[in-house]
């Protein structure tokens, strides 16, 4: 046995395959290429190593910006930020009970996407999504009362973390893997309807060897939808490095006949071009193609796992320190002359307090009433005539079965 043991040790060695971190991952490597203007649009680059490409040209390295666009991308990374860290501190509270996965480190991958998709484009993901349900209509209140298990949360209380959703966000799944076929499917509805907009069907590394992301691939490449594959890659599943558990980790390539793009997700900048590549891509009729953003997460992968047991405490800190995406956002800002240090710490100290001020109205806001079980399971408008599985004298729910999910 110890034979055998040896061996598997050196067949994994041996198909090891070099990581994605040669791409650059630098939060802060976009240069300017024009003055920066107050009240203009200007243009800027993106590092030459800022995409890598299968089967397809990678994106433009040119993007134009504005000041106003930049300082609320900026606004929106520090109150993600914040919330996450907010939801960080009620766990350890043990205010929030069950499952609480946060995206601390990965705030330019939902704020880029979020500033360059429109309401009507659908974005479709796992359990990783406090922040897309605010970006895309929720809350701040309404998402740290979902985590508490309050009447204000935006699914009553009812749903917690890994159950969120919106009008224009489809959830919040907490089956590894599970959305990716919604995805295909919302993909599909939007054909079917002749919709000009974007599905981006999320999924981790940790998610990307599921059969069912597969088959999800093959649907869509067979049907041609306008589906975007998203590899949110945060190189760690649950207490394991992407090495350990997938054979090719550049997971852009993975999509057999589909075409692929890399992008540094570290980087606000690079992943709002990449976004807005790959909708112009599906829109124009040129089927499905995976998007991989390389990301990070400080944090652990929930909140029940430290995070240190995997991998070393000098690593995050470096990532903590040389690649941060929202400190990246922050040397643009300032260097390009466009804020001032202490007009950025002004935009800070306001994140800060608005989320305070909503981790109390959450707090205050009352648990769901016990007789209330049964509601809110349908969306409201959309409830059956009855629902199986209830007691005799329950089956009517004409009356009681509503739902908030959006409000």
């Amino acid at each position: 046995m110890a034979s055998l043991a040896r061996l598997r040790t050196g067949i994994a060695r041996a198909r090891t395959i070099p990581f994605a971190r040669t791409l650059q991952t630098a939060a802060d490597s976009t240069t300017l290429q024009d003055d920066a203007s107050h009240s203009e649009p200007f243009a800027v680059k993106l590092h030459e190593e800022s995409f890598r490409s299968s089967k397809t040209d990678t994106p433009s390295l040119d993007l134009t910006v504005t000041k106003d666009s930049l300082l609320k991308i900026y606004r929106e990374m520090a109150v993600i930020r914040r919330m996450e860290q907010a939801a960080d501190a009620l766990y350890k509270q043990k205010l929030i009970r069950g499952f609480c996965h946060l995206a601390i480190g990965q705030e330019a991958v939902s704020v880029g996407m979020a500033n360059s998709l429109t309401p009507d484009d659908n974005i479709i993901s796992s359990y990783r999504t406090h922040p897309f349900a605010v970006l895309r209509g929720a809350s701040i209140v309404g998402l740290l009362g979902e985590l508490l298990g309050r009447q204000c949360g935006i699914s009553k209380g009812k749903g917690g973390s890994m159950h969120v959703f919106t009008e224009s966000f489809q959830g919040g799944h907490g089956i590894v893997g599970a959305q990716v076929p919604l995805g295909a499917g919302l993909a599909f509805a939007a054909k079917y309807m002749e919709k000009p907009v974007a599905t981006y069907a999320m999924y981790g590394d940790g998610a990307s060897n599921q059969g069912q992301v597969f088959e999800s691939y093959n649907m869509a490449k067979l049907w041609n939808l306008p589906c975007v594959f998203v590899c949110e890659n945060n190189k760690y599943g649950m207490g394991t490095s992407a090495e350990r558990s997938s054979s090719n980790t550049q997971y852009y390539t993975r999509g057999d006949l589909i075409p692929g793009i890399q992008c540094n997700g570290m980087d606000v900048l690079a992943v709002m071009k990449a976004v807005q590549h790959t909708k112009d891509w599906v829109v124009n009729g040129n089927g499905p193609i995976l998007l991989e953003f390389v990301t990070y997460r400080y944090g652990g992968h929930s909140m029940s796992d430290p995070g240190t047991t995997y991998r070393s405490r000098d690593e995050v800190q470096r990532m903590r320190s040389t690649h941060d995406p929202i400190r990246g956002l922050q040397r643009y800002i300032e260097e390009w002359g466009l804020a001032s240090e202490e007009e950025m710490k002004k935009i800070d100290k306001q994140a800060k307090a608005d989320v305070d001020a909503a981790v109390e109205e959450a707090k205050a806001s009352p648990l769901p009433e016990e007789d209330k079980l049964w509601t809110d399971i349908y969306v409201k408008g959309t409830e059956p005539s009855f629902m199986r599985g209830r007691e005799r004298e329950e089956v009517s729910v004409n009356d009681s079965c509503s739902c908030c999910v959006v409000h």
